[in-house]
């Protein structure tokens, strides 16, 4: 197995998913990581699947699903009752996107 995540692609992974690693020790680790599971990867390429089919259900059971039948459970007035912020119809929420 050739090493294919070096601390370059972890750094740029990294980014994607808003990680944040403190040092050179923690990107090395989950370098290692990563390599190990593309090593896990490289040996299912190892098998042969000529013959084998797709499978694109794990089982052939059916979901069972009720009938979907409206009604109101919870009025607007009562689920604003114990909120901490709100207006006259919705919850008032903190800003959680910022822009660039």
């Amino acid at each position: 197995m050739t090493n294919k995540i070096n601390i370059k692609t972890v750094d740029e992974v990294a980014h994607l998913a808003r990680l944040e690693f403190k040092t050179d020790e923690e990107k090395n680790k989950i370098a290692g990581d990563m390599n190990r599971m593309l090593g896990f990867i490289d040996k299912l390429n190892e098998l042969d699947t000529t013959n084998v089919e797709p499978l694109i259900y794990m089982t052939n059971e059916k979901n069972i699903l009720r009938a979907d039948e409206p009604k109101i459970t919870l009025t607007q007035k009562e689920a604003l009752k114990n909120a901490p912020k709100k207006d006259s119809d919705y919850f008032k929420v903190p800003k959680v996107i910022e822009q660039q």
